[in-house]
Formats: C-alpha cells, sequence, structure tokens
C-alpha cells in the first residue's frame, strides 16, 4: 500500500521509517504467534503516528514509513513509538525491538507518492541503526533545536557513510529510563567494494600473463619451454597472487 499522493502533504516533511530488528528469527521462534506480534506493533505505532499528526505512506510486513509535516511531532512520535514498544507484554515474553530513523527534506509529490533523495536517505538512516533506537539526520536535529521531549538525550554520532547517499551526519535519540548502549551504527563498507576491484585487477593481470606465457612468439620462432617450467611459473603466480590479495584485504 502506497499513500495517495493527493493526501500526502507537500513542502518541507520530516520521514519516519521503522522496522523490526530480527524478525525473521523471531516469526521462526514463535511461528503463528508472530502473527500478533506484528498485529500489536502495526496498532501501537498505527495509534502514535497518527496521534502525533502523521500520515501513513506506506507499510510493508514489519516495515512503517511516515511523513510528519513537523519535525518536532516526528521525533516526538518516534519516542513514544519506542516507549510503547518497551512497556507492551508480547507473546512469550519476547523482546521487539524496532529501528527508527528520520529526515528531514523537500521530495516531490508525484502520482505513486514521495520522490527524491530525501526518502532515499531517510530509509538508510533507519536501515544503519539497531532494534531500539532512534537516529535522526542533520537537518532534523536543527529543526528540533531545543525542544527535545522530556527524558530524551540528543549524541552525536558524527558522520556516517551510509549505502547511496554517501555521507551523512547523524544523532542518537536516547531514552533516559533505558542504559542500553548500542553498537556502531552498520555503514555502507566502501573498502570492500575497492578490495573487489582490486581483486579482479590483479585477476585479470594474472589472466593476461598467463596467455602470453601459454601462447608465446609465433610457431616460427617459439622456443622449446619445458613442462616443468610452464608449471612452475603458474604455480608462482599463483601464489604470488593469493599473497597479494591477502595483504591487501590486511591493510583496507
Amino acid at each position: 500500500m502506497y499513500g495517495n499522493a493527493v493526501s500526502l502533504p507537500g513542502g518541507t516533511v520530516t520521514f519516519l521509517f521503522t522496522d523490526i530488528e530480527g524478525s525473521t528469527l523471531l516469526l521462526q521462534e514463535l511461528g503463528d504467534d508472530y502473527g500478533q506480534v506484528v498485529a500489536d506493533h502495526r496498532r501501537l505505532l498505527r495509534e502514535i503516528f497518527k496521534g502525533a499528526g502523521g500520515n501513513e505512506v506506506d507499510t510493508q510486513g514489519d516495515a512503517f514509513f511516515y511523513s510528519f509535516p513537523r519535525a518536532r511531532d516526528a521525533v516526538r512520535a518516534a519516542v513514544d513509538g519506542q516507549r510503547a514498544l518497551a512497556s507492551h507484554e508480547w507473546p512469550r515474553g519476547v523482546d521487539v525491538r524496532v529501528r527508527m530513523g528520520l529526515h528531514t527534506g523537500e521530495p516531490t509529490v508525484g502520482d505513486e507518492g514521495y520522490v527524491g533523495l530525501d526518502v532515499v536517505r531517510a530509509a538508510r538512516i533507519c536501515s544503519a541503526g539497531h532494534g531500539g533506537q532512534i537516529l535522526v539526520s542533520e537537518t532534523t536535529r536543527a529543526l528540533l533545536g531545543n525542544d527535545v521531549p522530556e527524558g530524551v538525550n540528543v549524541r552525536d554520532l558524527g558522520r556516517q557513510h551510509l549505502k547511496d547517499v554517501q555521507y551523512e551526519h547523524v544523532y542518537e535519540l536516547s531514552l533516559e529510563e533505558s542504559s542500553e548502549k548500542f553498537p556502531p551504527l552498520k555503514e555502507h563498507d566502501a573498502t570492500t567494494t575497492m578490495e573487489q576491484r582490486f581483486e579482479e585487477r590483479i585477476n585479470r593481470y594474472v589472466e593476461d600473463q598467463l596467455d602470453a606465457a601459454l601462447s608465446g612468439p609465433p610457431s616460427g620462432n617459439r622456443p622449446r619451454t619445458p613442462r616443468g617450467c610452464l608449471f612452475t611459473f603458474v604455480l608462482l603466480v599463483s601464489v604470488m597472487v593469493v599473497a597479494i590479495v591477502f595483504l591487501v584485504k590486511l591493510v583496507v
């Protein structure tokens, strides 16, 4: 379900994405009872988000996408939502943990709903977090100002490397009643891509060298190469490649 573009507010809006962490494991643990978890989760967050003036843009399984005309209302909804989830009694006493990400921008409202990088940025901020965590972008933090919900502390997490949107200055809104310390955010690993490209480059180089060694000069001028020497050459090159790739992985 995607929200009707006609009913969605335009101009400056704050996006709020939510997602249950470890939903697959919960499904495996609870079986049919997982349906009750999703139903309770939806009911709790819908009541709070709509009560804060939010517009439901989309929902897919255990994830929500809302928009708010005011950043302060979106932040208050996220905080109240986390508190409601934490105090709820879940089936079999399981711990349902939801990550939330917020970003404020001026997206285009098209026939299919919101369009633009601001939507992607909000989604990436959410996906970088952990269950029970609220993350906001620098823009949302600035609009919030000193109007921070009661019992909430703002923690500067610095610049984070997010997939598709590169860097974003991210802040965490932590609840005073919770003493939990979250792990580092799940950043997009650019070094992996560089490492893969380097390895591909080395592989291409080795293939070219092997082709040259096997083809050799024209048949009329081709010297006779003992098979043992050729095998030794291939073995040495292979060992060299493995060593180089291993060193690169240690460095990056």
